[in-house]
């Protein structure tokens, strides 16, 4: 998406973007400006085409993420700092992560299975949280229907038909039902006194996080097969041994407190106070070793570039993730909700990994660092093959390499580099007046993920490790000056902030575009108010596909989004303003049930709020031109009914007439 937008934002008029899209462009001249720049992708489709990129962001784990992807990177360092490492604490690291079997022969353990564990209130029994008893799964469970699930009795593991109800313990002998639990819901029934109590509420009463018992794990054999077995003596002394040597480490991990957030408050309310009490102990350790060996890189480019790997290696190595299965990447990492959602069955993985794991420091390495360094040196478009259903193919020799030294200040930039990185406020920078040509990005959303609040779980490791200087000085990366805001007044002060400084920096006849969705009618006023105090207009907007479709907050949403629209601005200054009538039917219908029809056209299934997102956006286009800002806000609150009607017939697949609504109604 990115690569056509700044394509489409220096092509002449007319071009053919789909043609140019699998073409050699080179736009040595441009300037592209992305003040919301997150992990980096307008920047590095704007290096990867030739251009000048300049990116500025008010989360300083978003600009380091950033600085790491697009530096200049030596690719033998790289490799001889890993292996360095390797032979460092590999060996120390994975020893937490050793089984005996049965037969006495030594496994590697990729995965335990953890329960979280509440007292009953009545009886004071610990009642594992399970919803279900069978923990694990295929991701393709109809072509291999074989789970496992643990024993209530025993704690025995058995294989088991996944839609099995009931079973017989090869272990002790006694019956039970894997597809139950004592959890269901927000409550649990305690297995000793059957009685039933609120799990968050009891919870909250200890406070304290709630404990964890290990059940379970799944070892890789010395054959290579794999293997679930229940956890051992053997295994719980491993633990206690990591414990015990975590206790004797000093400055082992950042103790910093969670601050209250929409984002955090979940979690604060199951009593997890600080960071480091999302981890257990023997994850503790291993990050503890691993962070203090990072720590020891003279070179500050490879101590940031392993710092970068290390923050990602978190976000599976915690106990709020959880186990995907077999079949797929076997664990689901604690950001898969957008949320830090407390985990009741968290999987602990194996930190340094093996060839068979999953979100392991290693494997990392291989599948991001080693794989982001060839797409680097060799960057690739990926083309449908024509005839082959969605099979594609990778198109090499159209971009340029990614790489640049990056400039720290605007100054340095001006002189000869390509790429300028900036971590602050967007609403106030150093660029001068009119020296931008494109602003292409995706702001955020006001009421919905708030980065900051979850980019603190990796800011406090970051600062652990590569010091608290620059732009860790502070122990948050929440700032009051950032654009998201659960206040709307607030989010459109501050967005319309960012844009009025836009407009500062870019040339007259230059375009903003940016990608934006929302469900609610308050999304769309903001947005609106916001480019007009900052003087813009809309002049084009066009629907495009958005998150992936297997996104977990998407797969459970009743009206699911699907969709982005890229809003394309001008400067109101060189634009021609217009009173829009209020014809809905006449002005906006018919666009928006052009591009609904070319989208179902091309097999895209639409839902309501995708059809909403369409309309609105044609319904900004023409009230962004409007000659006041009240006019346009008055037209747009009074617009809301006929709005609602709209979406439903278009959405319901009915032919929208364009003449007068009242004669519409009347002939109804």
């Amino acid at each position: 998406v990115f690569r056509a937008m700044t394509i489409s934002a220096f092509a002449p008029s007319g071009a053919d973007i789909f043609d140019l899209f699998y073409k050699r462009v080179r736009i040595p001249g441009g300037t592209v400006f992305d003040p919301f720049m997150g992990s980096g992708t307008t920047l590095a489709e704007t290096v990867k085409l030739g251009a000048k990129a300049l990116g500025r962001d008010i989360n300083p784990v978003a600009h380091f993420l950033v600085k790491c992807a697009l530096s200049v990177h030596d690719r033998k360092a790289i490799l001889e700092a890993y292996h360095s490492i390797e032979r460092d604490v590999a060996g120390q690291l994975r020893n937490y992560y050793r089984a005996v079997m049965p037969d006495g022969t030594q496994a590697e353990v990729l995965y335990y299975f953890w329960a979280k564990t509440v007292g009953c209130p009545s009886c004071a029994t610990h009642v594992d949280l399970f919803s279900s008893l069978i923990f694990a799964r295929h991701a393709y469970p109809k072509k291999f229907p074989q789970a496992q699930a643990v024993c209530p009795h025993c704690g025995g593991v058995n294989e088991v038909h996944v839609d099995c109800r009931t079973t017989r313990c090869s272990c002790c002998k006694k019956a039970f039902d894997p597809g139950a639990g004592p959890a269901k819901g927000q409550s649990a029934t305690c297995p000793s006194c059957a009685h039933t109590f609120p799990i968050a509420k009891t919870i909250r009463a200890s406070d304290k996080p709630p404990s964890h018992r290990m059940y379970a794990k799944l070892v890789l054999l010395p054959d290579g097969r794999k293997a679930y077995h229940p956890t051992t003596d053997e295994d719980r002394e491993l633990y206690a041994k990591a414990e015990r040597a975590l206790a004797k480490r000093k400055n082992a991990f950042p103790v910093v407190a969670i601050e209250p957030g929409y984002n955090t408050n979940q979690a604060l309310g199951y009593n997890y106070r600080h960071w480091h009490e999302m981890f257990n102990a023997r994850q503790l350790l291993c990050l503890s070793i691993l962070a203090a060996r990072i720590r020891e890189i003279p070179d500050p480019t490879l101590r940031d570039l392993f710092a970068c790997l290390f923050s990602g290696a978190l976000e599976f190595n915690n106990m709020f993730a959880s186990y995907k299965g077999e079949g797929t990447g076997a664990v689901r990492h604690m950001f898969a909700h957008h949320i830090l959602k407390p985990e009741r069955v968290p999987l602990e993985a194996n930190l340094w990994g093996t060839s068979k794991s999953s979100g392991s420091f290693s494997t990392m390495f291989e599948g991001r660092i080693r794989r982001a360094l060839d797409y680097a040196d060799d960057p690739f478009e990926l083309r449908l093959v024509s005839g082959k259903g969605s099979k594609a193919e990778k198109i090499y020799g159209l971009s340029e390499k990614i790489g640049a030294p990056v400039a720290e200040t605007y100054r340095a930039f001006s002189k000869c580099a390509r790429v300028y990185l900036s971590c602050g406020d967007s609403g106030a920078t150093d660029l001068p007046d009119r020296s931008v040509d494109v602003v292409l990005t995706d702001p955020p959303f006001f009421d919905n993920v708030h980065y900051s609040q979850l980019a603190d779980f990796f800011h406090v490791w970051q600062r652990h490790i590569l010091g608290q200087d620059g732009t860790r000085i502070t122990v948050t990366t929440r700032s009051d000056r950032e654009v998201q805001n659960a206040s709307e007044d607030d989010f459109t002060d501050r967005l319309a902030s960012v844009w009025k400084e836009t407009c500062r920096v870019l040339k007259d006849d230059g375009l903003l575009a940016f990608t934006y969705h929302h469900s609610r009618p308050e999304g769309w006023r903001c947005v609106l108010q916001a480019l007009m105090q900052a003087g813009f207009g809309i002049t084009a907007a066009h629907p495009i596909k958005a998150e992936m479709s297997v996104a977990m907050p998407k797969q459970q949403a009743k009206e699911p989004i699907d969709l982005d629209i890229i809003l394309v601005c001008r400067k109101r200054a060189g634009l021609e303003t217009h009173l829009w009538n209020g014809d809905l039917w006449g002005t906006v219908a018919p666009p928006a049930q052009d591009q609904v029809s070319r989208l179902r056209g091309a097999g895209r299934k639409l839902s309501r709020n995708d059809v909403r997102i369409i309309v609105m956006a044609q319904l900004l286009r023409q009230l962004s031109r409007s000659p006041t800002l009240d006019s346009a806000l008055n037209l747009l609150d009074s617009a809301h009914g006929d709005t609602e009607d709209l979406i439903d017939r278009i959405h319901g697949g009915r032919t929208v007439r364009t003449d007068n609504p009242e004669k519409r109604k009347g002939a109804a």
